[in-house]
């Protein structure tokens, strides 16, 4: 009985991240999306392109990893990828993943704490696919808004292709043929700064 306790009371600590709002918005809303929103969409998406992956992936874990990823952000909010890249916020968001994961009981924490390290270091093939859409994603919403992010923070062509374009690259490669074209449409419209 205490182990459901503890996995209810984490069902309870990580519904805060429906509150966390993140610097892109919903395809054709004035309103931005919010984390528990993003990690939806990053995991059906994954389902979907499963089949593009640069290498076999077990989809299962690949799941796991994009609804974990971001419960960090429960204590720590979402930080634009283009300041959070080689910060102390990336210590923050373990301190985090450890406190939020940690409320699980037995080892099940811990698996997933594990996961949630596999996928920031994108050392597996099934984290280099989870990355590459967690990159994805808000791209295709700033491809879709005109570039509202890129340009409410400054983010230049370069800055959009050297941080997305690899991790894209590396996990989904036809995707991102898909979508570099597109940033660069981006540019000349003057959606980037």
């Amino acid at each position: 009985m205490q182990e459901l306790i503890q996995i209810i009371n984490f069902v309870k600590e990580i519904d805060q991240l429906k509150s966390v709002l993140r610097k892109t918005r919903p395809l054709g809303m004035e309103r931005y999306e919010n984390s528990a929103e993003h990690s939806w969409q990053v995991t059906l998406a994954a389902l979907m392109l499963k089949d593009y992956a640069a290498e076999p992936v077990d989809i299962n874990r690949v799941l796991r990893m994009l609804l974990i990823h971001d419960l960090c952000e429960i204590d720590t909010g979402d930080v634009i990828v283009y300041d959070a890249v080689g910060s102390e916020h990336e210590e923050a968001e373990a301190t985090a993943t450890q406190r939020i994961l940690g409320m699980l009981p037995n080892d099940m924490g811990d698996e997933y704490i594990a996961l949630w390290h596999e996928f920031e270091t994108a050392k597996s093939s099934d984290a280099r696919f989870a990355k590459a859409l967690d990159r994805a994603l808000p791209l295709i919403h700033n491809l879709n808004d005109q570039g509202h992010s890129w340009q409410s923070h400054g983010i230049t062509k370069e800055q959009v292709k050297t941080v997305n374009g690899g991790r894209i690259k590396k996990g989904c490669p036809q995707l991102w043929e898909l979508l570099e074209p597109l940033v660069d449409e981006a540019e000349l419209k003057g959606w980037l700064c």
